[in-house]
């Protein structure tokens, strides 16, 4: 008989950024108060579920966001590097509509596909899986929580259902504390899941600034 083990990818919750930035790997960039709303919706929604680790990106929005699934479990939250958002060379710069006419950004944006303005989606790909197995194998048989961030998760995502890696990013399925369910049995993955926890909580939200 095969053992089914599931991993969870959660993305964090809003964050409170009124000035529209980039934010990426930038430290100090916390959850808004709609945003600790979100994290303890996908917490209740792991709720009855047999999680038996939790871990998370180490920035600041991503362990706020793990916080109300360790309090409801009883679980620590163990940081990994491997879970951080993507690299990105805007990160700290405001960007709109009329950015793409600024030659400071037009000469990142040669090469959509690798991409070249960022972490390569293959490298990004790589870590993601690296630490998914590592969690799959200390849950085995149960559940396990991963916070990260919209571009790692929607990475993991596409290589799990083998697709090609670039995309179009406004059309990632992944909003905020949004959950990408990984169910393998055994070691082999056999359903990708998702949903969203938080959903009732996006109408209330104005224009948002991914991080990547």
């Amino acid at each position: 008989m095969s053992t089914t083990t599931v991993v969870h990818l959660l993305r964090h919750g809003e964050v409170h950024n009124p000035y529209g930035i980039l934010y990426g790997r930038l430290p100090e960039f916390h959850l808004s108060d709609n945003g600790s709303r979100m994290a303890e919706l996908a917490a209740e929604w792991f709720t009855g579920r047999d999680v038996a680790a939790l871990y998370s990106s180490p920035l600041d929005r991503a362990e706020e966001t793990a916080q109300p699934v360790a309090d409801e479990f009883g679980v620590a939250v163990r940081l990994d590097e491997r879970l951080i958002e993507a690299g990105n060379t805007f990160q700290g710069m405001t960007l709109s509509r009329r950015s793409v006419r600024d030659p400071r950004v037009l000469r990142r944006v040669y090469n959509p596909f690798r991409p070249s303005w960022g972490e390569p989606y293959s490298q990004i790909v790589t870590r993601m899986v690296d630490v998914i197995k590592v969690v799959r194998k200390e849950a085995w048989g149960r559940e396990a929580v991963c916070v990260s961030h919209q571009l790692p998760i929607w990475m993991a995502r596409r290589a799990a259902e083998k697709k090609r890696l670039w995309h179009r990013p406004d059309r990632r399925q992944c909003k905020l504390a949004s959950v990408t369910s990984l169910t393998f049995e055994d070691q082999k993955l056999v359903s990708v899941g998702y949903a969203e926890p938080a959903a009732d909580l996006y109408r209330r939200q104005g224009p948002l600034v991914p991080g990547a």
